[in-house]
């Protein structure tokens, strides 16, 4: 069996975030190796058919109560954003941009964080800027790498990849050919590695 999960993953799913604050633990446990790649859950929706829980009024209030639920279980810190939904386009080419070099993990630690953990609005130019300081990440050469069409280009085929692989959301897993759909599937990734 494969020893490398690779993780879809989007900033704007809180289920992504709370599995980001997981996977870690599941690859010490497993002896894991975990690809984490970036996807543009608009793009994924769009190719797929699905749609945001938020558009059913009923499932979006019992998402956000769930989520909770597995954050006090896993003692992951989880607020719900006031200014959620945000438009994650710029933010995830910054994933697609950092993917493969040493600021990736800060990074995105950085925007989870900001997103999920402290209620900032990363759909605002201005919060972005100043979380990415904080982190020591340059703003300037961040604002000329989402520019960047190869980074575009890299967002795009990542979602099209898990597209064509069959994904329908955020977070997706993928142990060997098995596919898994959702922060709460973590325990059968963490079978499926074993």
């Amino acid at each position: 069996m494969s020893k490398t999960v690779d993780f879809y993953f989007d900033f704007g799913s809180p289920a992504a975030y709370l599995a980001w604050r997981r996977i870690d633990a599941v690859a010490k446990r497993t002896g894991a190796t975990v690809k984490r790649i970036p996807i543009l859950l608009g793009g994924l929706f769009k190719a797929t058919g699905n749609s945001a829980p938020l558009t059913v009024p009923a499932k979006g209030a019992y998402l956000f109560v769930d989520l909770s639920r597995y954050a006090k279980k896993f003692a992951v810190p989880l607020n719900m954003n006031s200014a959620f939904p945000i438009n994650t386009v710029t933010l995830m080419r910054g994933a697609a941009g950092y993917d493969g070099t040493p600021q990736f993990q800060t990074y995105c630690d950085a925007v989870y964080d900001a997103i999920w953990r402290d209620d900032r609005n990363m759909g605002d130019p201005a919060v972005v800027a100043e979380v990415l300081a904080a982190a020591g990440l340059d703003p300037a050469a961040f604002e000329a790498m989402v520019a960047d069409p190869a980074v575009k280009d890299r967002l795009k085929a990542n979602t099209e990849q898990v597209a064509a692989r069959g994904a329908f959301g955020a977070p997706t897993f993928f142990v060997g050919d098995q596919m898994f759909f959702g922060q709460d599937r973590l325990d059968f990734v963490e079978e499926a590695l074993s």
